[in-house]
């Protein structure tokens, strides 16, 4: 049994996430972690809400409440949207805990004081306009290397460099799109050129990570590591502990990426085991696992690894990310400013949390770019979940209900057709097990879809409804054959959709919990099944018409609000 800590990208709380940032980050670690956890791992699942710096701070000023009190608020309710979604955080907190606070700070302290944090005075970019310093996510303008129009002053979102905000051309405020001025402020920064070999042998050595996040890392790398702020200008933060920094912030990307460590540490103070964190963070055999979207790679693996060397502390450096390519919605980016896309408490209000579950892994944005329609997703729900699965599941189950009395009959006469099947079952399940080990969430789907399609195969072909009539004995063979491997496709599929395979599992009358081993482990039987019911129903178009027409009202009626994440959860 291994360690696993399992992290998910913290979501800033300005505003509720969409299903770009749902399977970008939350539900693939939802996914992964529920694996582990059927492996038998020890594993501790962590994320939170990023409640600091600007974006948090301009959206308060706007609503004109207090940044705390509406960081707090949009907390609760993202929160609460997770546990909707089913997602098996051991912890989701946030960025203005006490732990987190003082974790940071002594984890900065610790760094400053191994010498790897200088102060600079320098020029930075001020909105006379809104009066305020702007960190480099609040100013944007054309990436100086590929051209893009809407890179930001940290990061070009589409080729990936790390940016500083005087690199920009044609600088504007994020906020009002005015001329930013330069002014002179004092800043304590991390000596990253200092400790750049050491990072660049760690990236060159990391064979947990996966070929995008490696090749990102090390094209940053060729070009060199800069000095970068530690600090910033903003009123809403963690106040930096450095001699002298009075006034001043630690800059959000710093100090969340440290938030994996902390909320570890969180989670066992509440259990009373306020040492436990340790036997996690400070072993190197224990893996930490990121899942992020792709622009996020240089913060969890550059920056995170650079933080952890810097602070001397023997923190495990077994660190990888997942990270997606982006999905799109109907052709286009998700886009709060606009309007467009869907949001997650949008999307419950519409279909069940687990029809959404399965579409997102299965259209997962693991190599390329993808795009959400309605028209795939519908097809995904009527011709997969419905059709292939659902329909498996119900001529097993409805089958053994009515000519064996609901209980599951032992093997009799095996034929090669059985046999292959079983066999075929067997690969597929092992398939799905590589798959998940390296983190291919939508590939493992596949390999479960595909037990499903070879069942109503076997079924079709072997026709128990015909053998039972004239050779009973091999209709109990193929019955039990399918038995098992319904069962097996209930074990891959319980990562996924969890509450439905747990229905399912009722229905053939079996034990919880779900086990990874209840894969290949034969059905005993005479076992009893439980009350028999289709899982799942196809969406007609006059449903899906109503759908639209609905996420039309409720986008209509949450924009027409001052704060339109208000009836968010409650209503």
């Amino acid at each position: 049994m291994a360690k696993y800590v399992v992290g998910s990208a913290w979501p800033y709380v300005q505003s509720v996430p969409h299903l770009g940032n749902m399977i970008g980050s939350v539900l693939s670690a939802d996914v992964y972690a529920r694996y582990l956890r059927m492996k038998g791992h020890d594993v501790v699942f962590v994320s939170g809400s990023d409640m600091h710096g600007t974006p948090i701070e301009v959206e308060a000023i706007q609503l004109g409440v207090d940044p705390r009190d509406y960081a707090m608020r949009m907390h609760a309710i993202v929160a609460e949207l997770f546990k909707r979604w089913n997602i098996s955080f051991d912890i989701y907190t946030h960025t203005h805990s006490d732990t987190h606070i003082k974790f940071v700070q002594d984890f900065f302290m610790k760094i400053y004081e191994n010498g790897y944090v200088f102060i600079r005075e320098d020029e930075l970019p001020y909105c006379p306009n809104d009066k305020i310093f702007l960190p480099d996510r609040f100013i944007i303008g054309k990436c100086p290397y590929c051209g893009y129009e809407r890179a930001r002053g940290d990061q070009c979102e589409r080729c990936g460099r790390l940016l500083e905000p005087r690199l920009l051309v044609e600088p504007r405020c994020a906020i009002c799109g005015a001329k930013p001025e330069w002014r002179r402020t004092k800043h304590w920064y991390l000596d990253l050129p200092k400790i750049e070999e050491e990072v660049k042998r760690y990236v060159e050595s990391n064979n947990e990570l996966p070929p995008n996040a490696r090749e990102m890392a090390l094209g940053i790398l060729r070009e060199g590591l800069k000095p970068r702020a530690i600090t910033r200008d903003n009123k809403w933060g963690i106040p930096a502990p450095f001699p002298g920094a009075e006034g001043k912030t630690i800059y959000v990307w710093f100090e969340a990426v440290l938030g994996y460590i902390s909320a570890v540490k969180e989670y066992f103070e509440k259990r009373g085991q306020p040492d436990k964190w340790r036997e996690f963070w400070l072993d190197p055999s224990t893996k930490a696992v990121f899942f992020v979207g792709k622009d996020n790679i240089p913060f969890h693996v550059i920056i995170l690894p650079a933080l952890i060397m810097a602070n001397r502390g023997g923190y495990t450096t077994r660190l990888t990310t997942s990270s997606t390519e982006y999905l799109n919605y109907e052709g286009d980016k998700f886009s709060k400013s606009r309007r467009w896309g869907i949001w997650i408490d949008e999307a419950l209000k519409l279909l069940p949390v687990d029809y959404w579950r399965f579409v997102l892994i299965y259209i997962r944005p693991e190599n390329r770019d993808v795009d959400f329609t309605w028209a795939s997703a519908v097809e995904a729900i009527n011709k997969v979940l419905n059709d292939d699965i659902g329909n498996f599941a119900h001529r097993v189950l409805s089958f053994i209900k009515s000519r064996f009395g609901g209980v599951l009959p032992a093997p009799g006469l095996s034929t090669p057709s059985d046999e292959e099947f079983a066999k075929t079952v067997a690969e597929r399940v092992k398939s799905a097990e590589s798959h998940f080990e390296k983190i291919e969430l939508k590939d493992a789907l596949m390999d479960a879809v595909e037990i499903a399609r070879e069942g109503n195969r076997y079924l079709n072909q072997r026709a128990p409804w015909q053998l039972i009539k004239e050779r009973p004995e091999e209709a109990a063979t193929v019955m039990y054959n399918s038995y098992a491997a319904l069962k097996a496709l209930a074990v891959l599929l319980y990562p996924v959709i969890p509450s439905s395979i747990e229905k399912l599992w009722s229905m053939m009358g079996l034990s919880q919990p779900i086990t990874w081993a209840d894969a290949a482990k034969a059905p005993e039987p005479g076992t009893k099944l439980g009350d028999v019911e289709p899982l799942f129903k196809k969406v007609e178009k006059k449903e899906l018409d109503a759908m639209l027409e609905e996420l039309k009202r409720m986008r209509e009626e949450r924009w027409s609000k001052k704060y339109p994440w208000e009836q968010v959860v409650l209503d």
